[in-house]
């Protein structure tokens, strides 16, 4: 006997399952929340993605995928200071949207769970170091091209970066609104350039 074909799309499924964490987070998030959401049922669920755990790790890897493709805009602009411009500006344009008000799943996820689970820690720690790599490479192009102060450290400025955008998400998902975003990404830009 040949085993039975899947009767969902497992990717779709799983998107299904990244929303709604990220949504709500891991702990408000059931076992029946999930089923809904996903429309399929307990066993297929268990079957395909195992438990409510992994299948969260699952939909972590998967907005990590996200993630890195919105990092190709540090790589498409026109320079690296452009780049961590538009970065800002998208989330300005964020701040009072449903989009912002639930945040970042990386940022919610190293919130809730990263300080107690070493899987979900350690998933938060690469995907964050990834961002903060895509960071140092936009800030690296910006010190060759004479764009930021001089004996700026693109390192560590990527690091001051990467901190402060995982405050600015929580904030906007406080309620911040665009102003705010704005203001604190001109305080950000004035410590990198060089006017």
């Amino acid at each position: 006997m040949s085993p039975r074909r899947k009767q969902f799309d497992p990717a779709v499924a799983l998107d299904s399952a990244m929303e709604l964490f990220w949504a709500q987070g891991y702990e408000a998030t059931s076992v029946a929340d999930l089923v809904g959401a996903m429309g399929i049922n307990r066993f297929s669920l268990y079957d395909t993605f195992g438990d409510k755990h992994e299948l969260y790790l699952a939909a972590c890897r998967r907005y990590e995928e996200l993630i890195v493709e919105r990092l190709q805009m540090f790589e498409n602009a026109p320079s690296g200071l452009a780049a961590i411009r538009g970065f800002f500006d998208l989330m300005a344009k964020s701040a009072g949207t449903d989009a912002g008000r639930r945040g970042c799943l990386l940022v919610n996820s190293a919130v809730e769970k990263g300080i107690h689970d070493e899987a979900i820690g350690a998933w938060c720690r690469q995907a964050g170091g990834r961002m903060e790599d895509a960071l140092r490479a936009a800030l690296t192009r910006a010190a060759d091209a004479g764009e930021l102060r001089e004996g700026a450290d693109p390192r560590e400025l990527a690091a001051f970066i990467t901190t402060l955008i995982q405050g600015l998400v929580v904030s906007i998902k406080a309620g911040a609104g665009t102003a705010h975003v704005r203001s604190v990404a001109r305080t950000a830009l004035s410590v990198l350039t060089v006017t």
